[in-house]
């Protein structure tokens, strides 16, 4: 069965007068690495691309899948992009750490440039962290946390870089 039609059968918040249907925006996507989580609208999906949803006139950020999310911002083709942007980022990710050229600084740091961000890996010897910086510099960052190790850096770093590029309107 597919998920539209799911959807219909187990009506969820759907069914709830007080929730809004209509009028809401993406804020944040997340990969939650596996279907785990279930979908806060319809409550019949278990997703894996969360969908952060929010609305004006609703106190709750709702956690949907694209389908819903797609009927809630009235723009289906807009949600699967955004999740088929998320399927593509994740098969990245695994070849993030191993499979990937990182190159050796003047100052001896491992970074790499991709899609249009620079990202620099820093050992501050009890701890590692990443600076992001866009190539025309309008963005330049540091990660908000520090890490143990510089696989567990460079994975916050993948994330980071992949919030800055998705497109959530």
């Amino acid at each position: 069965m597919n998920e539209e039609n799911y959807i219909k059968k187990n009506l969820g918040k759907w069914s709830q007068k007080d929730v809004p249907h209509k009028g809401w925006v993406c804020k944040d996507i997340e990969d939650f690495g596996e279907p785990t989580l279930l979908c806060e609208m319809c409550e019949a999906m278990h997703i894996r691309y969360v969908h952060y949803m929010e609305h004006k006139d609703y106190k709750d950020t709702l956690k949907v899948g694209y389908v819903c999310a797609g009927k809630m911002e009235e723009n289906i083709l807009h949600a699967k992009k955004r999740d088929d942007f998320m399927k593509s980022r994740a098969n990245k990710r695994k070849r993030w750490i191993n499979h990937r050229s990182w190159k050796i600084s003047r100052k001896g740091n491992p970074y790499i440039k991709i899609d249009g961000y620079i990202v620099t890996m820093v050992d501050h010897n009890s701890y590692w962290n990443a600076s992001i910086r866009s190539e025309d510099e309008e963005i330049n960052e540091w990660l908000p946390r520090r890490f143990d190790s510089i696989n567990t850096a460079k994975l916050a770093a993948f994330d980071y870089v992949t919030k800055l590029l998705a497109d959530y309107s």
